[in-house]
């Protein structure tokens, strides 16, 4: 089977669109979260979609199939909060190692599915690693500025579980996504390094960070170049920014991004900014002409979609993104 790192050379890859879109359509119940494993469970469990991998397997899987049926080259497991840190909430700890083994094996049989229906295009699985809702840079408490709420050992002994569990699952990558805080990230790629090292294995690893603002700095107050920097150190497959902006104002920040790195760049922008009610009227068509901006201008190597956008859109990406060829680097560093 195809590698990722030959796909890449030969063309520009498609990553998946939002699964939390995706399964708010599903409209679940308190219930539908519980399932059968968690019927009695003493806490509520509802909005925890990372949970539905073991409670409502098909959805998942149906979500996969419709990213890769509209195109996608790679989908990301369903464990964006899937650490003891981001399950704390909920207080299904003790589940994180099976919560994500389970995510990946499901991404990973469609995958194989896909894959066997078209070899020539080979279908990749992410297994997704998201920042936690906790910061190991910034105190949490405006009166106490020297506090922190993690520490980089807890997120590195957090991550660690979470990269075990995907790779046993099967995972053909690792994405360490929407990155507000690089010191986090930074436990994220410290915890995947000890992984390869026992393992004697070598995976590839995306990383994805985000702008939160027009200011072009990160949550945690870094530039573009600085966020570069700090990751550069890993042997990256690609580099890149995700969520927080819609496509037309993550482009100054890609072109930034260009400039200084010889390594792939990814991105997967939102819908555009949310309205009123926190949803993304984007339309598919809106995304895929300002996309089409970044592949005229040679700025990616894989192009995917963040929070509001659908199959719909990812199709319409995956439509135009064959037309152009992945982004040659002139950078220096």
């Amino acid at each position: 089977m195809s590698t990722i790192q030959e796909a890449i050379q030969k063309r520009i890859l498609v990553l998946d669109g939002a699964m939390g879109t995706m399964l708010q359509r599903y409209n679940f119940s308190e219930e539908d979260f519980r399932g059968v494993q968690f019927k009695d469970f003493p806490h509520s469990l509802k909005g925890n979609n990372d949970l539905l991998s073991l409670t409502q397997p098909q959805a998942i899987k149906d979500v996969h199939a419709a990213y890769y049926e509209a195109g996608a080259d790679i989908v990301e497991t369903n464990t964006f909060s899937g650490t003891t840190i981001g399950m704390a909430d909920y207080h299904i700890e003790d589940y994180v190692y099976e919560l994500n083994y389970q995510s990946a094996k499901i991404a990973r049989e469609v995958a194989d599915a896909f894959t066997a229906k078209n070899p020539d295009k080979p279908r990749f699985v992410a297994g997704s690693i998201g920042p936690t809702n906790r910061t190991a840079s910034m105190s949490p408490d405006v009166n106490d500025p020297g506090y922190r709420a993690v520490t980089f050992d807890d997120l590195r002994i957090a991550y660690k579980q979470q990269v075990e569990a995907l790779l046993d699952g099967g995972v053909d990558l690792l994405l360490v996504e929407t990155i507000f805080d690089t010191l986090n990230a930074k436990a994220a790629l410290f915890a995947i390094e000890e992984v390869k090292e026992e393992r004697h294995i070598n995976i590839p690893i995306m990383v994805s960070g985000t702008i939160t603002d027009a200011s072009g700095r990160t949550l945690s107050g870094q530039t573009v170049e600085a966020f570069l920097v700090s990751v550069s150190h890993i042997p990256l497959l690609s580099v890149g920014f995700n969520c927080a902006l819609g496509a037309d104002l993550l482009k100054p920040y890609l072109q930034t991004l260009s400039h200084n790195t010889s390594f792939n760049i990814s991105a997967h922008p939102n819908a555009g900014l949310p309205n009123a009610f926190g949803e993304y009227d984007e339309t598919p068509e809106q995304m895929q002409a300002q996309i089409r901006s970044y592949l005229e201008d040679n700025l990616v190597n894989i192009i995917g979609g963040c929070c509001g956008t659908t199959p719909e859109h990812i199709k319409l990406i995956a439509d135009i993104a064959k037309d152009y060829k992945p982004r040659v680097s002139t950078a220096v560093m």
